[in-house]
């Protein structure tokens, strides 16, 4: 075991605990980098502020590709599995995505005992105020208690902390999430030291009281059986599972909403800030869609041990009594006892166009953001990108080569390209149509094209290879239409090589179709854009090109291209004036 005598220096330093500071700091210490998990709340290490869940559309995929790099949602997410799904089975590979109800508890105890344990880490319980610069490179954290940590790197997964505000009705008060403060110093130094940051709102509905509920009223909605795994080295789930169930909202729903609008901060004007699109608030959606005379609600279980249920698709910042009205008009929850109300939070996010594809910030040489610092949502997109930046921090501090993924690569690779090259104006959610490769990047394939990153990196266990190489033998052979040997224990089998083969037979034309684009636009993207190139003299470009061109900075012609505001036309004029460029230079 490592022993901290001189706690004061590190390799990576990781401000927050969250689902991004988690995934980055096993990632920085298991690639043998002497680091640091920083955060105000050792108990909330991992916490499920939201949703008690892993997965959806789009993000099941995040999940299994963090899990091929040897990240620890996915594991952890079916040690604490209660009601397991897999979406859009009736629709083709490439959008079939996981989604597993967790013991929110139980998923928090495992991550936070993972990294209790894990070599190299050392976890402080502090609030960082300031980061340290040396000669402009960020070099360690001083905290509110005036501890300093000297770090080669570090890594800010803050989450929704950064000068957080909660909402409930027209009451206000600041807060990380309810009854946690926020970060109150590091914004303003994150503002002194260059960073362009905005506001974002989030929101999280009510939990309610399980003997309140009416479940004969409501339409039970059964887990898959058996449900499959996150995690390639998860053999089957050993949890019991439960149902969850749906409710609906009605007329009366609405009317109580309508009439208190003037009690709501986001509709008196009090909330400026701007929300997730694809995750509205009842209030949003009574408001923008009168014409739909009901709402889907879903009860979803937080545990095995505790009798509160998530109410999904309720999220509100309405004054508390009136949440009662409105659950209590509810069929099935006329009797219900609200245990914690539903609310809105605003807090700072900065720009992602400030980023590397590394999650190294441009400003702040050495400084990495992860999660929803960068304008993002979900605890899935947050883990995804915790593990790029703790994997960069290591690597940097110790003088390896940084990881890039391209967008062909994983849905990874998207969300980041999506985040340096477009930049952010509403929280930021991954989706399968966000992937032009997505054919290419499915759940079922995400150890075949990660799990030899994995293990080339040092983060999945040696044990493990040759039982992989052999699973990936058998699939090529079943391909080809040869007899496979056996394959011989761990979690990738012969049942398992024979479904993926069948999938890669079944889509293989477009796989391949998809696999020749990519290649096409390979090309491009190796072609980098010098730092000091400017669009400014190309008077051949249009306005708003080089005005997006100039703002947002891309690295390579691959990431101009897909610039909102840059046309093909654009593309082609930058690629032969760089060429000519690199020609004089020769």
């Amino acid at each position: 075991m490592t022993a901290f005598n001189h706690p004061d220096h590190f390799d990576v330093a990781v401000i927050g605990g969250g689902h991004a500071g988690c995934e980055a700091a096993l990632a920085a210490a298991r690639l043998g980098a002497r680091t640091l998990l920083l955060t105000q709340d050792l108990d909330t290490v991992a916490q499920m502020s939201c949703n008690p869940s892993i997965g959806g559309v789009g993000k099941g995929q995040l999940v299994r590709e963090i899990d091929a790099l040897g990240g620890a949602m996915a594991r952890t997410a079916d040690h604490s599995m209660l009601c397991g799904h897999m979406l859009n089975t009736s629709k083709g590979a490439a959008v079939r995505s996981g989604r597993a109800q967790c013991d929110k508890k139980m998923y928090q105890f495992a991550m936070k005992a993972t990294l209790e344990v894990q070599p190299g880490l050392l976890l402080v319980q502090d609030e960082a105020a300031e980061i340290l610069t040396k000669s402009g490179r960020a070099c360690g954290v001083r905290t509110t208690r005036n501890t300093v940590y000297r770090a080669k790197t570090v890594v800010i997964t803050a989450g929704t902390f950064l000068r957080g505000i909660i909402h409930i009705g027209l009451d206000s008060f600041p807060g990380g999430r309810y009854n946690h403060p926020p970060s109150g110093q590091l914004s303003a130094n994150l503002k002194e030291l260059g960073f362009k940051l905005g506001r974002m709102k989030t929101g999280t509905p009510m939990r309610l009281n399980a003997r309140g509920i009416d479940f004969d009223k409501c339409e039970r909605q059964a887990p898959d059986s058996p449900p499959e795994p996150f995690s390639h080295f998860t053999t089957a789930i050993k949890n019991p599972q439960l149902p969850c169930w749906i409710t609906r909202t009605n007329a009366r729903t609405a009317a109580i909403i309508n009439r208190s609008l003037h009690r709501s901060p986001l509709y008196s004007g009090k909330i400026k800030s701007t929300g997730p699109r694809y995750c509205p608030s009842i209030e949003d959606k009574v408001v923008k869609f009168p014409h739909h005379g009901e709402h889907h609600l879903f009860l979803e279980p937080e545990g095995f041990d505790t009798a509160e249920y998530y109410v999904n698709g309720l999220s509100t910042s309405l004054p508390e009594e009136t949440q009662i009205e409105i659950v209590r008009s509810v069929p099935g929850l006329e009797r219900a006892e609200i245990m914690r109300a539903g609310y809105a939070i605003e807090y700072d996010y900065s720009d992602p166009g400030q980023l590397d594809y590394t999650l190294e910030t441009r400003v702040v040489p050495g400084l990495f953001t992860a999660g929803q610092v960068n304008g993002t949502t979900g605890y899935e997109e947050a883990a995804a990108q915790g593990l790029v930046a703790g994997i960069n921090a290591a690597r940097l501090a110790l003088g390896g080569q940084p990881l890039v993924l391209r967008r062909d690569e994983a849905y990874i690779g998207v969300m980041i390209d999506d985040l340096v090259s477009k930049g952010v104006d509403e929280p930021y959610r991954i989706f399968t149509s966000r992937a032009e490769y997505r054919l290419l990047l499915r759940q079922d394939n995400a150890d075949l094209r990660l799990a030899p990153r994995g293990f080339a990196l040092g983060l999945l266990p040696p044990s493990l290879k040759d039982n992989f190489e052999a699973y990936r033998l058998a699939v090529q052979t079943l391909k080809d239409g040869g007899k496979p040997h056996k394959v011989q224990g761990g979690p990738w089998t012969l049942e398992k090589a024979r479904a993926e083969a069948a999938i890669e037979k079944t889509y293989g034309i477009y796989v391949e179709r998809n696999r020749r684009e990519a290649e096409k636009m390979k090309r491009i993207d190796m072609l980098r854009i010098p730092a000091d190139f400017s669009y400014a003299a190309i008077k051949a470009l249009p306005n708003e090109a080089r005005h997006k061109l100039e703002k947002n900075r891309p690295l390579t012609l691959a990431q101009a291209g897909r610039i909102p505001g840059v046309t093909p036309a654009d593309v082609q004029l930058l690629w032969i004036l760089l060429e000519k460029r690199r020609g004089g230079k020769k």
